[in-house]
């Protein structure tokens, strides 16, 4: 995300703020989705899968909203925020490869 912000940073302090504001559109929806899983404790198997698939609703619900904030609220531009969003994703991706 930061490495986007940066790549981005030579054509203005907009499109980097747009990267950034990419990656933590996947951030936060990670972060709701974690709390909308994880949340319940013990419970039973359909209800966690319940949770789980609410969860990753969740997580795009929260992606497009503040992604759809940062076009029409604070005009940044969308390329940006896309490939902030990708770098963000594919992050997460790579940590979970290398975890194992």
């Amino acid at each position: 995300m930061a490495l986007a912000a940066l790549a981005f940073y030579p054509f203005g302090a907009s499109h980097a703020l747009a990267a950034a504001v990419g990656g933590g559109a996947t951030v936060a929806g990670s972060l709701v989705a974690a709390r909308m899983a994880l949340g319940g404790g013990v419970q039973p198997a359909g209800m966690v899968v319940g949770r789980l698939l609410a969860g990753v609703i969740f997580k795009w619900v929260v992606v497009l909203a503040v992604l759809g904030l940062g076009m029409a609220w604070w005009r940044l531009p969308p390329l940006p925020m896309l490939v902030g969003l990708l770098a963000a994703t594919l992050a997460f991706v790579l940590a979970n490869l290398l975890k194992r």
